[in-house]
């Protein structure tokens, strides 16, 4: 059976966008944007609100030359690669207002239905990951969620939105953690059943 994920950047006080919506805060640099590249690989079905889908839909026309600040000179292998990953990936779109997709391999759905996510789990072959605070905690309210990988940013925002539901009670089990020279640090969550 396929795991359904929720991997996210996080500041050090739980928020994954500020109080205008921005997520500029969060370190990409070269080593934690090819950390995200590998994570990528297994995974063939991206869940996403209509928000994360906006913003992730740059990749399906990303070229190489697209300037992104990276510390190294070999940006344009790794935005390819994960260009290649996320294009391959089917990818559903959870909205009542998107109208149409710009990407291939991408279908709406207008209601967030468990019971098909537990299918699609029980179905699938690969991984999948879920983007976006607010469907990922649909998710976790439904017991969904089989994973988490945080990314935490050294830095404090004071506000904006939450990367975890309030009122929402899960036990985790460290399975692992990684330090980038950055001062992000990598943690990575089983949700005990």
């Amino acid at each position: 059976m396929a795991k359904l994920i929720y991997p996210i950047n996080v500041s050090l006080d739980g928020y994954m966008e500020d109080e205008r919506g921005n997520i500029e805060w969060t370190i990409s640099d070269d080593e934690v944007f090819a950390f995200w590249t590998d994570f990528q690989r297994p995974i063939g079905i991206y869940l996403y609100g209509r928000r994360m889908y906006e913003s992730m839909v740059y990749w399906e026309t990303a070229s190489p030359q697209t300037p992104i600040n990276f510390a190294s000179g070999d940006q344009p292998e790794v935005m390819r690669e994960f260009a290649q990953i996320w294009r391959a990936a089917e990818k559903i779109v959870y909205s009542r207002t998107l109208q149409a997709v710009s990407s291939a391999r991408t279908r709406i759905e207008r209601e967030f239905d468990p019971d098909a996510i537990r299918r699609l789990k029980e179905s699938s072959g690969v991984d999948i990951t879920i983007g976006g605070p607010e469907l990922a905690g649909q998710a976790m309210s439904a017991g969904l969620i089989d994973e988490c990988h945080l990314l935490l940013n050294p830095i404090v925002l004071g506000g904006g939105k939450r990367a975890l539901p309030d009122n929402l009670r899960m036990r985790l089990e460290l399975l692992g953690e990684r330090r980038f020279r950055s001062g992000v640090v990598h943690l990575h969550y089983r949700v005990i059943v």
